[in-house]
């Protein structure tokens, strides 16, 4: 079937209206044509394939058609006045470079054709269109951008795998790794516990990824860096009215994760009113919006929630319900700190060796062997974090290929690790052995500065056990201060 051009009215004229900037498609076909028959009968050919289209009656307007719009084949006339189909297939090379162009002339000639595909047209049909045809040829100029878009979706998704990584060969590691696989497959509720920094994020991407709810949405929240008054927000969403500056409604983190998993990082955190909600979700799975009136809205997800607290003890000095511990306490997973798993490492270092050289262009080969034995020696209170920071610096900062020891921070080139002190303790025979044990724990809580869980790791004690010795220590001089004298005389 020819189609011919003929006259039409301007009633006739499929209606146009100038895109917005947030309207988005994939399958935006934009047509050019001065001639308003051709346009008209275009418009109804691709209406009827079911592909949305775009007109616009010369160049001018299509070129702001496609800084506005994000168009994903351009089919355009190459005789036009003032700019040319030549000239705006020129111009949609820099505005929008991913769009397919297909240009369209009535004087067609093979030199035409090689200069437009030299500037990178997708296509040249000539004029009479035959509909078959040019269906066809923008059906494969559609599905060869749907396909450039997909590839570049699944490399970001390689390339974001391959920067957030799960590393690691090391006892302590495999243990977590396994745990965490085998709870994946189930529908069972996480608990990751471990300090800062340990990879808990990584664990519960993971979960997600390894879940028959991998194909929906990962949603997660930091509990921690969300003031209390928001939070609630945050998670239930609002509606419109709810409270000052409700302007309009909004759904909250777990309508956001409906179908997939969300995931609570520093749920410890969290508020007792907040978590007498959170609660309410996990029995009934349904949530109700701020500003609700009641209405409540079911919703299917899946929890993994993270802590680098000891929520047990939490619940001990009341400042977490303990129903809600017991609901997320499922499938607990220890979370081991860098170093635990010392063994790693090398492995981390040459990962983050290899990514921040591609980032900053530069050619690192890896670290020398003294600077990966005083890495190795460092206790790495900050965990990967703190190692993924100091290999960043590093490989900034080097002006060699091999990243030496003198290119380390000052406290992990100097060997000034938390937990290594060659310092001694002597005792009298006969101290009592509560004396002893108190020294021990002062002694180990400097040398962590402070930190009582880097200290019961190391003393090999529960953290809660240095909590109740330091209160007793304190409750004891209290009442020996407090004792009145007693006359002797």
């Amino acid at each position: 079937m020819n189609i011919s051009p003929k006259p039409a009215s301007a009633q006739s004229m499929p209606e146009r209206s100038m895109p917005q900037e947030t309207q988005w498609s994939s399958s935006i076909v934009l047509i050019v044509d001065d001639e308003s028959g051709i346009l008209e009968s275009l418009a109804k050919i691709f209406a009827r394939e079911g592909i949305e289209v775009i007109c616009a009656n010369n160049g001018t307007e299509g070129l702001e058609i496609l800084r506005r719009q994000r168009v994903s084949v351009l089919l355009t006339d190459l005789m036009m006045p003032k700019t040319s189909g030549m000239d705006l297939l020129k111009a949609a090379r820099t505005v929008s470079p991913e769009t397919e162009v297909i240009l369209m002339t009535a004087h067609g000639t093979v030199e035409t054709a090689v200069a437009a595909m030299k500037e990178g047209a997708y296509d040249f049909v000539t004029k009479p269109l035959k509909r078959a045809h040019v269906v066809r040829i923008v059906r494969n100029a559609l599905e060869k951008q749907n396909l450039v878009i997909e590839n570049r979706a699944l490399r970001a998704q390689l390339e974001e795998r391959r920067q957030k990584a799960v590393i690691g060969t090391s006892l302590a590691w495999r243990r977590a790794m396994d745990i965490t696989v085998q709870a994946a497959a189930s529908e069972a509720t996480v608990l990751l516990l471990g300090a800062s920094g340990t990879g808990k994020e990584l664990l519960a991407r993971t979960v997600h990824e390894n879940s028959s709810r991998a194909q929906g949405p990962l949603i997660p929240i930091n509990c921690a860096a969300i003031p209390e008054s928001l939070l609630e927000a945050e998670l239930f969403g609002y509606e419109k009215g709810a409270f000052t500056g409700a302007t309009t409604s909004r759904e909250g983190r777990f309508e956001a994760a409906n179908g997939g998993t969300l995931f609570l990082d520093e749920i410890g955190e969290m508020s007792r009113h907040v978590q007498v909600k959170l609660l309410r979700v996990l029995q009934e799975g349904e949530i109700e919006r701020l500003g609700g009136a009641g209405k409540t809205r079911k919703i299917d997800i899946r929890l993994v929630a993270a802590t680098n607290i000891d929520l047990a003890d939490a619940v001990r000095k009341g400042d977490f319900r303990e129903d809600l511990f017991y609901r997320l306490n499922v499938v607990p997973i220890h979370v081991p700190a860098l170093r635990d798993r010392a063994d790693d490492i090398p492995l981390l270092v040459q990962h983050f060796v290899r990514l921040y050289s591609e980032k900053n262009g530069k050619q690192i080969s890896g670290f020398s062997r003294e600077a990966l034995l005083a890495m190795s020696r460092y206790q790495w209170p900050g965990n990967v974090r703190e190692l993924e920071n100091a290999v960043e610096r590093a490989v900034v900062l080097s002006r060699a290929a091999v990243i030496g020891e003198d290119d380390l921070p000052p406290e992990i080139r100097d060997h000034e690790a938390l937990g290594t002190s060659s310092r001694s303790m002597t005792f009298t025979i006969g101290t009592p052995l509560d004396e002893i044990e108190m020294r021990v724990i002062r002694e180990t809580l400097r040398e962590t500065r402070g930190d009582k869980r880097l200290a019961a790791k190391l003393l090999g004690i529960a953290t809660r056990t240095i909590y109740r010795r330091l209160e007793s220590q304190e409750s004891n001089v209290t009442a020996q201060t407090q004792k009145p004298d007693t006359d002797l005389g």
